[in-house]
């Protein structure tokens, strides 16, 4: 994947819209601001993230019309989630999502609903069905913020279907994460055969702090909660669902809170990643033998 000019596509259920930085279905709605209208649809970008991402973006100055993620201008954005609630209200149907990295209320105003629902059906050709509490749903859509408080203005948002999706999405905005603030790939591989040669030269220097297992270099201040739980998901046998904390807690002789912030370390270092529920981590692969977001195509 090529992420140099922002992200404008997500290959996995990317419909209506998604392929591409112009508009999307409902993106025209009047309950749009215009000056989002004005920047133009051309300028418009399509980016996978999880929720947190989106409660951590910021605008980049007082008056800018738009948010910074990673550092990066971001405009249109899609995420799965589990629907928490819905709640119908006289100009829009309000969802709250959670994706196991925080929580995010998306509105779809009454026509933009009545759109989807046109396109989507009711179990008519294509079965897609309607989204409902406790299921899972992707959003498309645009970061808004009032009175201090951010949602998410969706042009779309569907029922998912399969829950591979779930992971996939996972997997690819964690690749889009490390490309905006790590640098591309190929970067990463070359800064890493320096700071092994560096490491190996200065016997382990303040410069990078290398792990007892696997050769992973872990930035100079890291914890030692986050080092040790790192050691113990990458030591201890498991399934490709990773391990859950009490069994991490377990192997590293730890908390379960010591675990817990160390966890929230390794995420956002992007070491590790969630499985089948926000308690239960795996390591993410970028230059060993374990998996990387994009290696399937």
């Amino acid at each position: 994947m090529d992420y140099s000019n922002n992200y404008t596509t997500t290959s996995y259920g990317a419909q209506g819209g998604a392929n591409g930085g112009g508009f999307m279905p409902g993106s025209q709605s009047g309950n749009d601001n215009s000056s989002t209208t004005k920047r133009g649809y051309g300028k418009d970008t399509l980016r996978p993230v999880t929720i947190k991402q989106l409660l951590d973006a910021h605008h980049p100055h007082p008056d800018a019309e738009y948010f910074l993620i990673d550092g990066s201008e971001t405009t249109q954005v899609t995420f799965v989630g589990q629907i928490r609630n819905i709640s119908l209200q006289t100009t829009n149907v309000t969802y709250k999502l959670d994706d196991g990295t925080g929580t995010m209320e998306v509105k779809v105003w009454i026509d933009a609903e009545a759109f989807g629902g046109e396109e989507e059906g009711e179990g008519g050709k294509g079965g897609k069905g309607k989204c409902v509490e406790q299921g899972y749903a992707r959003v498309w859509g645009r970061l808004k913020a009032f009175n201090n408080k951010s949602h998410v203005g969706a042009n779309i948002i569907r029922p998912i279907q399969d829950y591979n999706e779930v992971q996939y999405h996972l997997l690819e905005a964690t690749a889009v994460h490390l490309h905006f603030s790590r640098g591309p790939p190929e970067q990463l591989d070359q800064a890493g055969k320096g700071q092994s040669n560096d490491a190996t030269a200065t016997n382990g220097g303040a410069g990078q702090q290398q792990s007892a297992a696997g050769g992973q270099l872990m930035p100079a201040g890291t914890s030692m909660a986050a080092r040790k739980v790192y050691q113990a998901i990458r030591s201890t046998p498991q399934s490709n669902e990773g391990l859950h904390v009490q069994q991490i807690a377990t192997a590293a002789g730890l908390e379960m809170a010591e675990v817990l912030r160390g966890g929230d370390e390794l995420m956002n270092l992007g070491l590790i990643f969630t499985t089948v529920d926000e308690h239960t981590w795996a390591l993410l692969e970028i230059n060993g033998a374990g998996y990387a977001p994009g290696d399937d195509g």
